[in-house]
């Protein structure tokens, strides 16, 4: 399997995803939206093991591969946080947004390496980033959310149930961004031999964490404005951004453990 052929898997995974989410609209039944959205990813998830083996090692060391990840993982939560809390509209946002990072996979596919570098080839390394992936879709999910309130607060009716949904999300959000920080304490003990070292990608990870933290404590008070709850959840999204992409761009980082790159 090559990325020659992702973009018949894509446009196929798409598709299946998209009629998920009309069914998921005009159906009361979860079943079939749950079928087609699930065909979707089984179709998408049979690329990845077939560039799994021609690349012989899980896909997660390039931008591209990464993206890759997560086109898959927001679907799937998606499917989930459908099937726990029947939001119908949250199918049709997952679906969406992987299809950006699809789009992007196909207009500009990155240079794939083959040679895995030593500290990578730890068995903790690839379930650190795919809970990492899943934990960033859903909080992605949530940031939506909270974008489309502050965006239309006076125009919302039922703005209980959108904050109730906005906290579930975020607990399962933050659940998965802690498990993925111990399977990554685990993995650079391992690979380096201590578990943090105020990296500054660790160091940006944390404030992320923290970040989180702030908008569940603020929320559990009993006079805790929605507004300023939903700009804590996007401010917590930007440092996750910074996270993310900052090892492109901040000085302090070139140095980076996690620059993989240059290595």
């Amino acid at each position: 399997m090559t990325w020659s052929s992702f973009i018949y898997f894509a446009f196929g995974a798409v598709l299946l995803w998209s009629f998920g989410a009309i069914l998921a609209y005009k159906n009361r039944n979860k079943a079939m939206p749950s079928m087609f959205t699930a065909a979707g990813l089984m179709l998408f998830f049979i690329f990845i093991s077939g560039l799994w083996i021609s690349l012989e090692r899980p896909p997660l060391r390039t931008m591209g591969e990464t993206r890759l990840w997560y086109s898959f993982f927001l679907p799937v939560a998606g499917l989930l946080t459908y099937l726990r809390w029947n939001y119908r509209w949250i199918i049709s946002f997952t679906t969406l947004l992987s299809s950006v990072f699809i789009i992007i996979n196909i207009a500009s596919p990155d240079i794939h390496n083959k040679v895995l570098m030593p500290a990578l080839q730890s068995p903790w390394f690839a379930p650190h980033v795919i809970i990492y992936m899943f934990s960033y879709a859903i909080v992605g999910a949530a940031t939506l959310v909270a974008i489309y309130y502050l965006a239309r607060e006076n125009k919302i009716v039922c703005k209980a149930h959108i904050m109730n949904m906005t906290d579930n999300m975020v607990y399962a959000g933050v659940a998965c961004i802690t498990l993925g920080m111990l399977m990554g304490a685990i993995w650079a003990k391992d690979a380096w031999g201590h578990y943090w070292s105020w990296d500054p990608k660790e160091t940006w990870a944390a404030a992320t964490w923290l970040g989180y933290l702030i908008y569940i404590h603020y929320r559990l008070k009993r006079n805790s404005s929605n507004r300023i709850s939903m700009i804590i959840l996007v401010v917590a999204f930007i440092l996750l951004q910074i996270c993310w992409y900052g090892l492109n761009y901040l000085p302090p980082a070139k140095q980076s453990i996690h620059t993989y790159s240059s290595q």
